[in-house]
């Protein structure tokens, strides 16, 4: 059998970190750059809003479908056969010119950037004695890549096209999957029944800790209010009286890389069993935010303010939860990570779609209204499972 504790190379970590950022960042280059997107094809706002609901929905099904595979096959030949699938995608992607097709290969560029969450409980199975300093490395690769994204595209976007950030990214994706060829470790894996059963015992995980049901939903709400704000934020900044073009919509991501980076700290919080005391704080800090953007639409000294502790409020979020959930089952992580990934990503893309909806029918205004609610059901969530923790 393949030990549990191979030999690692000691950029192994990092490169998991780096990695993950560059796959899951396929989810979310679309969102600054629609307009554009929109624009080529000839084609509304709402009907291109599609491409960020679909793009979450794929990641969503890849989280319940694939992701449990962790625990059954070779993480490091599941991570690669995924890539390459990811790869021919996004070069279809760039080629593209039909609305339908792009709609297509948005669902799976979700699909296919899986291998981002099994690559965070692996770093897991790394060493028990650096399992959070591991876990939390690549865990802030993922954030990075998630909100470096926005910069990323948009940049591109206006000085090549926004078809050479999926070429790019195919590239970014092929290097990525060298390095991991090479360097990523065999893990034995420790689930040894048939698919079916896996993910019945993935279902069965729901059913037995309350925790892990608090958390999902939890999750779904904080980040459907993350991506229905990052998704209708680039109809508000390109529309009037602000009108600015992509390169500057993208900068906003660099102040929300900044609260990235700030976030973990709230989950010490948690580590000292303050669980419902963190996630009060770091639901209040979303709520907070929408009613200043909301009161403020124009002013962008408040939005910037209202981006950096927006995105502290949902990424500790996630932080607080994952401290919760990897501590229920031991041998059950990627399975786990199944149940609230998915969730949460299902609750992205019902947030981008009634996002889209809220600004078709009332443009910002409305927008942050379905924010605001969102984030009071999140607290209310919160209150809740204090009561009836478990």
């Amino acid at each position: 059998m393949t030990s549990e504790k191979p030999n690692l190379h000691p950029a192994i970590i990092p490169l998991m970190a780096v990695s993950a950022g560059v796959i899951v960042a396929n989810i979310y280059y679309n969102q600054p750059i629609l307009n554009e997107i929109g624009q080529s094809l000839h084609v509304s706002e709402s009907q291109i809003g599609r491409i960020s609901m679909l793009s979450q929905l794929g990641y969503g099904l890849g989280m319940f479908f694939l992701l449990p595979l962790g625990d059954k096959l070779n993480r490091k030949n599941l991570i690669l056969l995924l890539c390459g699938l990811l790869i021919l995608t996004l070069v279809l992607f760039a080629y593209s010119s039909s609305l339908t097709v792009i709609c297509l290969l948005s669902f799976l560029v979700g699909l296919f950037s899986t291998p981002a969450q099994i690559i965070l409980p692996m770093a897991a199975t790394l060493g028990k004695e650096n399992r959070g300093k591991n876990v939390g490395k690549v865990f802030s690769g993922i954030l990075v890549g998630i909100l470096g994204a926005r910069v990323l595209s948009g940049l591109i976007t206006e000085w090549l096209g926004w078809r050479y950030v999926y070429g790019i990214s195919a590239f970014m994706v092929l290097t990525m999957s060298i390095l991991l060829k090479l360097y990523l470790p065999e893990v034995t894996p420790r689930f040894k029944g048939s698919y079916l059963s896996l993910l019945k015992s993935t279902l069965a995980l729901v059913k037995e800790y309350r925790v892990l049901r608090q958390a999902a939903l939890l999750g779904a709400f904080t980040f459907g209010v993350f991506c229905s704000f990052w998704t209708t934020l680039t109809f508000h900044l390109s529309s009037p009286p602000l009108n600015y073009h992509t390169g500057t919509i993208g900068l906003f991501g660099l102040i929300a890389i900044g609260g990235a980076l700030v976030a973990p700290y709230f989950g010490k919080l948690a580590d000292k069993g303050n669980v419902y005391g963190s996630l009060l704080l770091t639901v209040s800090m979303i709520i907070g935010s929408i009613i200043l953007i909301k009161i403020f639409p124009y002013s962008i000294p408040v939005l910037i303010v209202s981006v950096f502790f927006l995105d502290i409020g949902v990424q500790a979020t996630q932080i607080t939860n994952f401290t919760r959930i990897y501590s229920l089952h031991e041998d059950a992580h990627s399975r786990l990570n199944t149940i609230y990934m998915t969730t949460y990503f299902i609750g992205a893309a019902v947030g981008t779609f009634f996002g889209l909806l809220s600004w078709k029918l009332g443009q910002w205004s409305l927008s942050t209204s379905q924010m605001l609610l969102w984030s009071c059901i999140a607290l209310l969530i919160v209150m809740v499972s204090k009561r009836y923790k478990s």
